[in-house]
């Protein structure tokens, strides 16, 4: 699996969180923002604050997704040993076949019953093959819900000392051109999930 994959994956689910928490917000009319004196600054500043987070460098230094992502190259690999072991077997039946009509050494009834098993037998395989396809996207997709988790509730918990209306996401090519570095939580939520990751670890072991 590409580290990407990955990455897209996590930075599209929390961008579409910011959207719609921002579309379901609303936009105060002119009055309202005179009667409640929101501008730009008191945006920035006061009651209706609001942060923004590079998804990019969250990822880029966030210790459980490395784990997770060696977790599962891990498990790629052994599923690829698997296939190619079954591969080669089936190849090396395949071979020995060939090998016993081209020489005659079997009756020709007896090689139409030989066809028939390796046709099943690559059935088989392909049909492996598939199986292990689905068991890695589904491994993955178990994997990016778990980072996608982990963010989402330190983040909760974060806000609950800072009090932001709203946190977006930001990542080259996303929805957010531009964040304010005055309003960047980056590093705090870096810091915060790695310490968190690792308290965690030691509580494992």
């Amino acid at each position: 699996m590409k580290k990407t994959s990955l990455v897209i994956n996590i930075v599209l689910v929390l961008a579409v969180a910011a959207l719609y928490a921002l579309h379901f917000m609303g936009k105060p009319t002119a009055g309202e923002a005179t009667e409640t004196g929101t501008d730009t600054e008191s945006i920035v500043k006061g009651e209706e604050a609001i942060a923004w987070v590079n998804m990019d460098s969250v990822l880029a230094n966030y210790d459980m997704y490395f784990d997770i992502q060696k977790e599962l190259e891990g498990k790629g690999r052994k599923m690829e040993t698997d296939m190619t072991s079954r591969t080669r077997a089936f190849e090396k039946e395949m071979i020995d076949f060939q090998d016993k009509v081209q020489k005659g050494l079997v009756t020709r009834s007896v090689a139409q019953q030989m066809q028939q098993d390796l046709a099943v037998k690559e059935q088989d395989l392909y049909a492996f093959r598939d199986e292990l396809r689905m068991q890695f996207a589904e491994e993955e997709q178990v994997m990016l819900r778990k980072i996608q988790y982990s963010i989402t509730e330190f983040v909760k918990k974060l806000n609950k000392d800072k009090g932001y209306q709203v946190i977006l996401s930001g990542s080259f090519g996303g929805p957010l051109l531009y964040g304010h570095p005055s309003i960047d939580i980056t590093k705090e939520v870096i810091d915060g999930l790695n310490k968190d990751y690792q308290e965690s670890l030691q509580r494992k072991k």
